[in-house]
C-alpha cells in the first residue's frame, strides 16, 4: 500500500496549495503555460541576462545593497508581459510576493526596498511602498489576466488595488482624491500638508485602473493629475516632489522642502508617460503643453543633450542629463512633431546601448538600471512593440496573432 500513501500524501499537499489562494503563482508547467510565440526583443533579452537571476529577482547592482525594488520588479513583469514572455513575468511575480510581501500580497503592500544589509544579510530593508511601482504591478497583472486569458492575474490584480486604495489614496482639501507616493510619511494632515510626486502617476496607468473601477477614485485622480501638472510647471518643467498646502489659501501646491520644484531623475518620466499617451486621449494634448519647457531646454543644450537639472521655478537648467534621460524624451519628441530631437535622441541612446553591454564596459559591472529601464520603455513603443489605447489598455504587436490571447 506505499503507493496509496504516496497518493493521498500528494492529494493532501495540492489541497494544502489551493488554500494558499490566487497568490500562488503557477510555475509548475512554464512550457504549457507559455504563449505560442514571442516578438524579437534583443534589449528584453539583453535586459533578462544583466538584470534578472533566475529566481525573477530584478537586480540593481550600482548600488551597495546590490537592491532590488518593487519599482524594478513591477517594470520587468511589464516588459516581460510586451515581450509575451510568461515565464518571466511569473518568476518576477512570485519573487516578489516571496520577498517584498514576505509570502502573501492579498492584504499588504510590497515593500519597496530588499537588498543586503550592513551585516550582510538578505532581507527588507524599508517596509514602506512606492505607490508607483504599485500602480504598474496592478497595470502589469490586469493585461497579463486579459491577453493571457489568466483569471488569476485578475483577481490578485484586484486584491492589490483594493490595498492601494486603502493605504495609498488621501483626500486633499480643495483639490480631491489624490494618490500619495507610499503608505508611510507623505500625509501631514495636521500641518495641512501633502507631499506628492508626479512620475508617480502615468495617465494611461490611471485611464487602466478607472476602467477597471469605473465608480472608484481613478477617474477624479486622473482629473486631479492632469491639474496638478498644469499648476507645478509654470516653465514646462515636472518636478520631481512637490507639497501641496491648505494652511493658507487658497490651497495650492508650493515649493516646502529643498528637493521641491527641482525637476531631475524622477520627474524625467513624466515626459515619457506624456509622450506614451494615446492621443485620443482627452488629457493628451494638455498634458504635452503643460511640459513644454524640455525642447527648448535640449536645444539649448548643445548637440540636443537635455539638462539633468531644471528648477522648474525659474526655469534655470544645468547639466548634462544621462542616456536614460535622452530615452525618456523620444516619445515626447515624436508626440511634439520634434522629428530631428527625438532622432537625436535616439542615435544617443542606440550608442549607449551597444556600449553597455561591450565587454571591455561588463567588466567594469553592470549596465546602468536606470538608463536601461528608461530604454525599454521607450524604444519598446518606439519600434511599435505596444502601444497604450485611449482608456489606458496595452496593445501589444503579439496579442493579435498568438494562440489564447486577446487584445
Amino acid at each position: 500500500m506505499e503507493w496509496w500513501n504516496r497518493f493521498v500524501s500528494i492529494g493532501t499537499s495540492i489541497r494544502r496549495l489551493a488554500q494558499l489562494g490566487m497568490w500562488l503563482v503557477i510555475v509548475a508547467a512554464p512550457a504549457a503555460a507559455q504563449p505560442s510565440c514571442q516578438p524579437d526583443w534583443p534589449l528584453w533579452r539583453d535586459f533578462g541576462k544583466y538584470f534578472v537571476e533566475d529566481s525573477g529577482r530584478v537586480v540593481d547592482a550600482s548600488t551597495p545593497e546590490q537592491r532590488s525594488s518593487s519599482e524594478s520588479q513591477s517594470y520587468g513583469m511589464f516588459f516581460a508581459l510586451v515581450a509575451n514572455d510568461r515565464v518571466a513575468f511569473d518568476r518576477m511575480w512570485k519573487w516578489s510576493i516571496d520577498n517584498l510581501g514576505s509570502g502573501d500580497l492579498s492584504q499588504r503592500l510590497p515593500a519597496w526596498n530588499w537588498g543586503r544589509d550592513s551585516d550582510g544579510h538578505w532581507r527588507i530593508l524599508d517596509q514602506n511602498s512606492a505607490s508607483d511601482a504599485d500602480l504598474w504591478y496592478v497595470y502589469s497583472l490586469l493585461e497579463a489576466g486579459r491577453l493571457w486569458n489568466e483569471p488569476a492575474y485578475t483577481r490578485q490584480a484586484r486584491m492589490l488595488l483594493a490595498s492601494i486604495e486603502a493605504q495609498e489614496l488621501a483626500e486633499l482639501p480643495g483639490l480631491g482624491m489624490m494618490l500619495l507616493p507610499g503608505k508611510d510619511g507623505f500625509a501631514h494632515p495636521e500641518e495641512k500638508v501633502w507631499q506628492l510626486n508626479p512620475s508617480y502617476l502615468p495617465l494611461p496607468v490611471l485611464r487602466r485602473l478607472e476602467l477597471e473601477s469605473p465608480n472608484g477614485p481613478w477617474r477624479q485622480i486622473a482629473q486631479n493629475t492632469v491639474a496638478m501638472l498644469e499648476a507645478v510647471s509654470p516653465r514646462g518643467f515636472a518636478p520631481d516632489w512637490i507639497t501641496y498646502q491648505v494652511a493658507r489659501r487658497p490651497p495650492s501646491f508650493v515649493k516646502r522642502q529643498a528637493r521641491d520644484a527641482v525637476g531631475s531623475y524622477d520627474a524625467i518620466r513624466t515626459y515619457l508617460w506624456a509622450g506614451m499617451t494615446a492621443p485620443e486621449d482627452p488629457a493628451f494634448g494638455r498634458v504635452l503643453s503643460a511640459l513644454d519647457g524640455m525642447v527648448d531646454a535640449t536645444r539649448g543644450q548643445g548637440r540636443g543633450m537635455p539638462p539633468e537639472i531644471v528648477d522648474t521655478i525659474t526655469g534655470h537648467v544645468k547639466g548634462t542629463g544621462p542616456s536614460g534621460f535622452s530615452a525618456a524624451l523620444i516619445p515626447y519628441f515624436k508626440a511634439k512633431g520634434h522629428a530631428v530631437l527625438q532622432r537625436q535622441q535616439q542615435a544617443r541612446v542606440e550608442n549607449m546601448l551597444r556600449e553597455s553591454v561591450m565587454p571591455e564596459r561588463l567588466r567594469q559591472g553592470q549596465p546602468n538600471y536606470y538608463d536601461y529601464v528608461l530604454s525599454l520603455f521607450a524604444m519598446g513603443w518606439l519600434d511599435g512593440l505596444y502601444r497604450f489605447k485611449a482608456d489606458g489598455a496595452l496593445s501589444t504587436s503579439w496579442g493579435n496573432t498568438c494562440r489564447g490571447t486577446g487584445n
